[in-house]
Parts: C-alpha cells; sequence; structure tokens
C-alpha cells in the first residue's frame, strides 16, 4: 500500500542559522537553540509517512516540535527545506512546498482539515456554528445556501452539538463543544486527511473523554488518515496505530505504538512513559 503522506527531510528554523546549528541542537545536547547564532531549530530532517486510513501519533514535550510540524503542513508554517507530497494531490508527484499560494489554499480547503489546540485558531467565535461550516464550504466551492446549511446540519448533528444551538456563536460554548463545532468544520469537505494538534488540552477529564470517543467514531465510520499531535501517551495510546517521538526537533524513535509504550527503546521515550505510571 502507497502511503497517501509523505514527508522527506522537512526542517524549519527561526533565525539567519550558521554552519554549527544542527551540530550543536538536538536531543544529543538537550537543545534546539543554536548556541552560536541564537537560531531556533525546531525540526530537522524529519522523515514521516502516513498511509489510507491510518492513525499516526505525534508525541513530545513542549518545544519537541511536534506542532511546527504539523503547522508546515498545513501552510500555517513556511518549512525553510524539506518535501511534502499527497497521493491524492497530482498522484503525489508535486512537492506542495513548492505549490504557488493559491494552489496551497486549493489544497488546504479541499484535502485538509484542521483541529488545533485554541478553538479561535480554528473558529470565527463571533461567527454562528453553522456560519463557520459555511464559511470552509465556500471556500471549497460550494454556492448552494440550502445545500450548505444541510451539510451543516449533518455535520453538528454528527459531531453531537444540538440543531438548536446551529445559530448560536462558539464563544457562548463550552470548550468541548467548541472543539467538536471544529471538527465538524474540518470534516466540512470529507477532507483525505485531518490533523488534529493538542485538541484535549485544556479540556476536563470527562469533557477529554467525549471528544476522544467523537473522534475514534469519526475514524472508524469515514477511515480518514489522521495525525493525531499530543504530549500526552494516553491520548496517542487510545487513538493512533503508529507513533513517532519528538524531542528537541528530531524524531529520536517511531514504531508501532503498542510496541514503544511496551517496549520503549530511547531514554526519552522511556521517560514520557514512566511518567504516565
Amino acid at each position: 500500500m502507497e502511503p497517501i503522506l509523505q514527508i522527506s527531510n522537512l526542517s524549519k528554523q527561526y533565525g539567519a542559522g550558521c554552519s554549527s546549528c544542527i551540530e550543536l541542537t538536538g536531543p544529543e545536547h538537550q537543545r534546539n537553540v543554536c548556541p552560536s547564532c541564537g537560531t531556533v531549530i525546531a525540526c530537522a530532517d524529519i522523515q514521516l509517512e502516513l498511509y489510507p486510513g491510518e492513525v499516526l501519533g505525534i508525541i513530545g514535550e513542549s518545544g519537541s516540535g511536534k506542532s511546527t510540524l504539523v503547522k508546515t503542513l498545513y501552510f500555517d508554517e513556511e518549512p525553510t527545506s524539506g518535501e511534502f507530497n499527497l497521493q491524492v494531490y497530482q498522484d503525489g508527484k508535486d512537492n506542495l512546498f513548492e505549490l504557488s499560494r493559491q494552489q496551497k489554499r486549493w489544497v488546504r480547503n479541499h484535502l485538509m482539515g484542521m483541529v488545533y489546540q485554541n478553538p479561535h485558531l480554528g473558529l470565527r467565535l463571533s461567527h454562528s456554528s453553522g456560519g463557520n461550516i459555511a464559511e470552509k464550504l465556500l471556500m471549497a466551492e460550494w454556492r448552494h445556501v440550502g445545500e450548505i446549511r444541510e451539510r451543516a446540519k449533518d455535520l453538528l448533528g454528527q459531531t453531537q452539538i444540538p440543531l438548536e444551538r446551529m445559530d448560536d456563536q462558539p464563544k457562548y460554548f463550552s470548550g468541548g463543544m467548541q472543539q467538536r463545532v471544529q471538527i465538524s468544520k474540518a470534516l466540512a469537505n470529507n477532507p483525505p486527511l485531518l490533523l488534529l494538534d493538542e485538541v484535549t488540552t485544556g479540556l476536563d477529564v470527562s469533557v477529554q473523554a467525549r471528544v476522544l470517543d467523537l473522534i475514534r467514531q469519526i475514524q472508524r465510520e469515514l477511515g480518514i488518515s489522521m495525525i493525531v499531535v499530543s504530549h500526552d501517551f494516553a491520548v496517542i495510546r487510545m487513538l493512533t496505530q503508529r507513533t513517532v517521538v519528538m524531542k528537541n526537533g528530531r524524531i529520536v524513535e517511531k514504531g508501532l505504538t503498542d510496541q514503544i509504550m511496551e517496549d520503549p527503546q530511547h531514554p526519552y521515550t522511556q521517560t514520557l512513559i514512566n511518567s504516565m505510571i
């Protein structure tokens, strides 16, 4: 089976950089800031693949580069270098990082959905819930108002938002409801790829459980490929089949989630798992 997504040699740095940046940063140095020039190496030489219907986890502490990685895939951040291929776009032949701004916008609106940790990044909190979904559909060239409204109703129903709240503004919703509206919006165009960045952070435990159950249900019913970013191995264990562990901008371990949980090889992964026990 060919991967739906492939990332090669992805790097992202903040700063001009120097010849020592890569050599003097990384897990072995316990830092991602170059001591010579002060450049932040958020990601370095990232290699990833995601298969159709697979849920891939990316885990690491704050500053590990996991959120930066996902934001480059959604074109929120511009990578310093690297290649990004989607099998569902030009049969995976084009490097999406090299597309024009207009082409990137098309890929983002038609082929990807994103759920952010902070709902205000993914929603217009002063627009209605249905209006947020309509915005995504309009960007994907839906034009029939009745069809847009029916699609919004269907999505809100799937994500357990009461339909009588469809015309309410998400700023009046709880954190869990805001995340569910975000998920509705991200799924609006049936994208083959869904990106989720720390979607349960800051939510009460019972609300976290409902959001995670919803994500599992969506994946099971739609077979959508997902990348799940989290600092919490409990979330990763519940949702993913494979996991990538990041530290100081590098991947230090990757493999089947169950194998990593039961027999972690890298000392950092061992520390993460031990902190759960």
